[in-house]
């Protein structure tokens, strides 16, 4: 059987850590930031862990 092609825009949006994590951006950060509050905006900066069953489909697009 041939080898499994990576998700190319997966692999642009996601990333694995050394010990294994994905990691991801989040959401409502892109545009129409000047109607959201700075606590938000500042909460929703930086990149989180993928969870759940979204994990395992990830993980299947990656290739992992």
């Amino acid at each position: 059987m041939p080898k499994m092609k990576t998700h190319r825009g997966a692999a642009k949006r996601f990333k694995v850590t050394g010990s294994g994590k994905i990691m991801r951006r989040k959401a409502y950060r892109a545009h129409i930031l000047e109607k959201k509050s700075s606590v938000r905006t500042r909460r929703l900066a930086g990149e989180t862990e993928v969870t759940g069953g979204d994990r395992d489909r990830m993980k299947k697009l990656l290739g992992l």
